[in-house]
């Protein structure tokens, strides 16, 4: 999950620090986000629709897990009506046991939770180690297989190299750091470490499904919390940032570990959403590599055959999506079109004159809106609140901007909400070549666009 980790480096270097800077702030600058000028006019859109009734719509979080316990989440969180809980009965036979508030799939039935997982150029460059770890090189035939084992292999030894020098000097890091670094050598880049044996499954067989628990929190729940209240915080009570969508339920389903998470996990995930009444997917993750992508391509064309919207992050690494894939995408080789359900999001910042976030990916094909991702100040667990930056906090922005329009206009299929979002935009010079919509998300004016929709049918 190359998106998560370089979040949490820029955490890491600068969000702890800043979280007491942005505790003085003014106040109105912690919820800048659903502002007007560079934010996304969420508060201003809210009164065209004083007058208007809204339904609830279930968000799935497809995350690291979602604080289920928040004091910002009070009556946020989606229930399962058709499961008893704790009674170790798949109630509604959905294939799930006392699946109350969603599923991990990064969990055993033994209530044991995978943390730390390997990158997916370290899985793959494992997978090819025997066949060609020290053989001859000028003896085999440059086939696509023996080519990405060089790559793979070049780039854990140079990432491997990268770390290994901080091992030495661990006490001039803070905790977090430290455990940023020695997660990497022991884990993520570790060839040896198997990280899937505590789960128990089989990740290269996709009909394997009888694995995971109903721990929807697990051991680090930061990002997904974040991520979560960014899109249903309760709006107006003063703690932390407000959420962008009032009337919604997060479903949280965990597939997202310290690492790059796995094809398998991610597929399945969608395909829960779906089944369980989720109208909008959030997808703060992305990975370089997806050896069993058109899976996952199955998956989201299953999601998009059932009307649900797919919210993703662009990703972290300041490249063009256009050129290299940031997976899952709408734009695989084998499809000549996107998938119409699908929003690829970019991070955009509250500083006009700077308007595009450093680190965020960008495609005038492949990237469809930007939104606000830096500085963004929101829940985390134990009931706290944390400043953080990423396109992993530009995607929920979006995916709460859908969950919104649909509560408010249920009639609308979600296909024209997305119609909605991306012809509504502000238009920004800056995003010209970046995006295909040309601007960021302008919900005040997506209403008004819902309401013409509305009015026409």
């Amino acid at each position: 999950m190359k998106n998560r980790l370089n979040f949490l480096l820029i955490i890491c270097a600068f969000a702890i620090a800043s979280t007491s800077l942005f505790a003085q702030a003014l106040p109105g600058t912690l919820n800048w986000y659903n502002g007007e000028g560079t934010g996304m006019f969420t508060d201003k859109a809210y009164g065209l629709l004083k007058s208007k009734k809204s339904q609830t719509v279930i968000v799935a979080v497809i995350d690291s897990g979602v604080d289920i316990e928040h004091e910002d989440l009070k009556g946020k969180i989606w229930v399962n009506t058709g499961e008893i809980p704790n009674n170790k009965i798949d109630d509604d036979k959905n294939g799930y046991v006392d699946d109350v508030h969603g599923w991990n799939f990064l969990g055993n039935a033994k209530g044991e939770n995978l943390d730390a997982a390997c990158l997916e150029k370290t899985r793959i460059l494992k997978a090819l180690m025997d066949k060609y770890e020290g053989v001859d090189e000028s003896t085999i035939v440059a086939s696509e297989e023996f080519l990405l084992y060089q790559e793979v292999k070049m780039e854990v030894e140079n990432e491997i190299s990268e770390y290994a020098p901080y091992l030495e000097s661990l006490d001039q890091f803070d905790e977090d750091t430290r455990k940023y670094i020695t997660d990497h050598i022991d884990y993520l880049l570790n060839v040896n470490f198997d990280d899937r044996a505590l789960i128990g499954d089989n990740p290269d067989d996709f009909n394997d499904k009888n694995y995971g628990n109903s721990n929807v929190e697990g051991p680090d729940a930061l990002h997904g919390t974040h991520v979560a209240g960014i899109i249903a915080a309760i709006r107006g009570n003063g703690l932390g940032g407000d959420g962008v969508a009032e009337n919604v339920k997060i479903m949280s389903v965990r597939a997202v570990p310290n690492g790059d998470e796995n094809d398998k996990d991610v597929a399945l995930a969608i395909r829960y959403a779906v089944d369980n009444g989720a109208m909008v997917i959030n997808m703060s993750f992305g990975k370089n590599y997806s050896p069993y992508q058109n899976k996952v391509k199955e998956a989201i064309l299953y999601a998009d055959s059932k009307g649900v919207l797919m919210v993703h992050a662009s990703g972290n690494d300041s490249k063009d999506t256009d050129v290299e894939p940031n997976f899952p995408t709408a734009l695989y080789a084998t499809q000549e079109i996107p998938t119409p359900h699908w929003l690829s999001i970019g991070a955009s910042t509250k500083d006009k004159g700077e308007l595009v976030a450093s680190f965020s990916n960008f495609g005038e094909k492949s990237v469809d809106v930007f939104a606000p991702g830096f500085e963004i100040y929101n829940s985390v667990p134990q009931s706290d609140y944390q400043n953080l930056q990423g396109t992993s906090m530009a995607s929920p922005m979006v995916a709460g901007v859908a969950a919104m329009l649909k509560s408010y206009f249920p009639t609308l299929s979600m296909l024209q909400i997305r119609q909605a979002i991306v012809s509504s935009v502000t238009v920004q010079k800056e995003l010209k070549s970046l995006c295909n919509s040309h601007g960021t998300v302008n919900v005040y004016n997506a209403v008004k666009a819902c309401q013409k929709m509305e009015g026409g049918k």
